[in-house]
C-alpha cells in the first residue's frame, strides 16, 4: 500500500519527474488523438513488432531531456541505436512506449519505463502510466513512490505485515494462449484458488506495487527495457524479477539484448509459490 508522505528532496528525482510527466502528456495526447480516428503513423520493424508516431515523439523528447540532465550518461532504449552498449558502464535504459500493441488495440494499459543501469543492474527505476497520470520511481534500496500528476501529491509504499495467502492473483497478458500459463495455474490450484487478472505491458509491475496481483509469469520473450524497470521496483519492496532458472537479470551485459521469460512476485510468499509452481513445469 501507498501512504501520504512528503515531497523528497532527492535532486534526481525532482529533475526526472516534470520531464517524465511532459513525455506522459505527449504519449497521453497521442493516445487521445488515435483513439479519436486522427490520422496516426504505424510501421512494422525489422523483428516484425510495430513501433508507432507516439513511440518515436516520446522516445525523441525524453532522449533530448536525458543528454541536458545527465549528459555523460548514453541512453540504450528501444527506439534508438545502442550498438556500442558494452561501452556503457553507466546508463539509462528506456522504453517510450512499453505496450504498443495494447495501445494500437485502444487498451489504455501501456507504460512509459525508464531506469538507471550502473554495473549491469538496476539502481533507479521509473514506470509511467499515462492514462492514471500516475508515475512509480525510487531507487533499488529503497521503498519506491507513486507521483500523481493531476493530485501532485506523493505517496510512499508502506510494507505490511506479511499474512498468509489464501488467494493467488496471477497476472497474464490478454489472450494468453499458451498452455504453458494454464499449466502453471492448474499447479498452484492444487493448493490456492486463483485469480487471473489479465493487463498489458509493465502495466503488471504496477499492479504488484498496488496489491492486485501476486505473480506474474511470463512464458515468452521480452527485451531488457521491458523489465528493467519493473524489476528495480518491485526488488525495493522485497519482490523480484527473475529468469526461468531463478536467477535476477542483469543488464546491458549479454550479447543480445532479449531476456527469454520470467517471473515476477511481489515479497518472499508469493516467491515461493510462484517458483515451486515453475520446478513441476517441463521447459
Amino acid at each position: 500500500m501507498f501512504i501520504t508522505t512528503p515531497t523528497p528532496q532527492d535532486q534526481q528525482i525532482l529533475q526526472l519527474v516534470p520531464i517524465l510527466a511532459q513525455a506522459s502528456q505527449i504519449l497521453l495526447n497521442e493516445y487521445q488523438n488515435y483513439c479519436a480516428g486522427s490520422e496516426f503513423d504505424i510501421h512494422q520493424k525489422d523483428d516484425h513488432s510495430p513501433v508507432t508516431q507516439a513511440d518515436l515523439k516520446v522516445n525523441t523528447y525524453l532522449l533530448e531531456q536525458l543528454a541536458v540532465m545527465t549528459p555523460d550518461i548514453p541512453v540504450l532504449s528501444e527506439e534508438s541505436d545502442y550498438s556500442q552498449r558494452h561501452a556503457w558502464d553507466v546508463c539509462w535504459m528506456l522504453d517510450p512506449l512499453d505496450g504498443t500493441k495494447e495501445f494500437i488495440h485502444k487498451r489504455d494499459e501501456f507504460t512509459i519505463n525508464l531506469s538507471l543501469i550502473q554495473n549491469h543492474q538496476t539502481i533507479f527505476s521509473i514506470i509511467v502510466v499515462p492514462t492514471e497520470q500516475v508515475m512509480y520511481l525510487g531507487y533499488t534500496t529503497e521503498l519506491p513512490y507513486r507521483y500523481s500528476f493531476s493530485q501532485k501529491t506523493w505517496e510512499c509504499y508502506s510494507k505490511v505485515n506479511p499474512t498468509v495467502l489464501d488467494t493467488i492473483q496471477v497476472g497474464l497478458s490478454h489472450n494468453s494462449r499458451n498452455p504453458k500459463y494454464q499449466d502453471y495455474i492448474d499447479y498452484i490450484e492444487q493448493d490456492y484458488p486463483v485469480i487471473r487478472r489479465e493487463a498489458g505491458s509493465a502495466y503488471k509491475f504496477c499492479m504488484i506495487l498496488e496489491g492486485t496481483i501476486d505473480i506474474y509469469p511470463r512464458f515468452h520473450p521480452t527485451s531488457e527495457w521491458d523489465t528493467s524497470s519493473g524489476q528495480g521496483l518491485l526488488e525495493s519492496i522485497g519482490g523480484g524479477v527473475v529468469s526461468l532458472k531463478a536467477l535476477p537479470f542483469t543488464y546491458n551485459q549479454r550479447d543480445t539484448v532479449l531476456n527469454k521469460g520470467f517471473i515476477a512476485f511481489r515479497d518472499e510468499a508469493s516467491r515461493k509459490i510462484a517458483m515451486d509452481a515453475l520446478s513441476n513445469m517441463m521447459f
